[in-house]
């Protein structure tokens, strides 16, 4: 998959984007947000990657691909994940050196229109912490309608979530 916009490209994962993965990891926000997510090692951050490439070919598990500048630089990650009965969830994530630009928008927003007929859906939720106020920005400036807000499963705990839908 290459997806271009005007400042990103949506890629495939390549093993020497291990350390960046790793880094861009480490910030705060993902340690709060998505802590599953968080690679301490670039060791780490490599076998996920290792994995990540081999589920373009399988397609049994996650869709991850990696966001990058026109330059090559990596910024962060847009994603489809499967979760039972067909249904699928959206992620994305960049780094916190990179927010604050519109980069997730902008990759969200370019991503749907592809993945959507990949996965051969019409709809893909979204779900986010309710505290986590830019992911609730980013899904509703790509036109995803809320759901519910209130307490629900989230990571395994249940917290206060938004849940979203986007439909074409």
């Amino acid at each position: 998959m290459k997806i271009e916009t005007n400042r990103l490209v949506i890629t495939e994962f390549t093993m020497d984007m291990a350390e960046a993965v790793h880094l861009n990891s480490l910030d705060e926000d993902n340690r709060r947000f998505v802590p599953d997510e968080v690679f301490e090692t670039v060791e780490e951050a490599a076998e996920t990657v290792s994995f990540l490439m081999s589920v373009y070919e399988s397609g049994d598990g996650p869709l991850v691909y990696p966001v990058l500048l026109k330059d090559g630089t990596y910024v962060g990650y847009v994603q489809a994940v499967p979760f039972g009965g067909g249904a699928w969830e959206i992620g994305y994530h960049i780094g916190s050196p990179y927010t604050k630009k519109g980069y997730a928008t902008e990759a969200v927003s370019a991503f749907l229109p592809v993945i959507l007929p990949k996965l051969g859906v019409d709809t893909i939720a979204g779900v986010c912490l309710a505290e986590n106020k830019a992911s609730v920005k980013v899904m509703e400036r790509c036109g995803f309608k809320k759901e519910f807000e209130g307490m629900g499963p989230y990571q395994g705990e249940e917290r206060a979530i938004c849940r979203y839908s986007y439909s074409v």
